[in-house]
């Protein structure tokens, strides 16, 4: 079924190419274009699911197309940084790593009909990916500031790994000790 959060999920994976095309075309404000694309493909993740909730609009596309539409959005943003000498490789491969590590989780728990919700580790993981790609995207533009982005890409790492441990707790907790 064709609604409005659907239509912002698309829009978001339709933002993606977009996005990596902007950040690695070097051009004159290219910087502050990829970092508008990138705010507005998050704020169309933070919309698209309050407004499906809130409308009754949920539908098994939208629930299907948002997590790829998310994971789609932050590995582009956080690989195109690397490629940018941005943020280096191995944290990059922390934050995708951790993306599919709960993704394969959900799924065995899924097969076992056992439903790991969303946790407010995920909500703050989201948080400082949100904030380390914005200001890694600015970090030419940020002068003295330019440690913040840094510091921003450890917290991402870090909230990656605690939510990666969340969701494995609450696996093993629901899936192993329980069934």
């Amino acid at each position: 079924m064709w609604n409005l959060p659907n239509s912002l999920t698309v829009l978001r994976i339709l933002l993606v190419p977009l996005l990596v095309v902007v950040l690695l075309t070097r051009f004159s404000g290219s910087e502050f274009w990829g970092l508008g694309i990138f705010l507005l493909a998050a704020l169309t993740d933070l919309v698209d699911g309050m407004i499906a909730r809130r409308t009754k609009a949920v539908t098994v596309a939208g629930t299907l197309l948002d997590p790829i539409a998310d994971k789609l959005l932050m590995s582009a943003a956080f690989i195109s940084l690397v490629e940018l000498g941005q943020a280096p490789a191995w944290m990059v491969v922390v934050i995708v790593g951790r993306e599919f590590a709960v993704a394969g989780l959900r799924q065995v728990a899924h097969e076992r009909g056992i439903v790991i919700a969303a946790t407010w580790w995920g909500k703050l993981k989201t948080l400082s990916q949100i904030v380390a790609v914005s200001l890694l995207i600015v970090n030419f533009q940020l002068g003295q500031w330019a440690r913040l982005a840094k510091f921003a890409l450890w917290v991402a790492v870090a909230m990656a790994a605690a939510s990666l441990l969340a969701y494995f707790r609450s696996f093993w907790h629901r899936v192993v000790v329980e069934s």
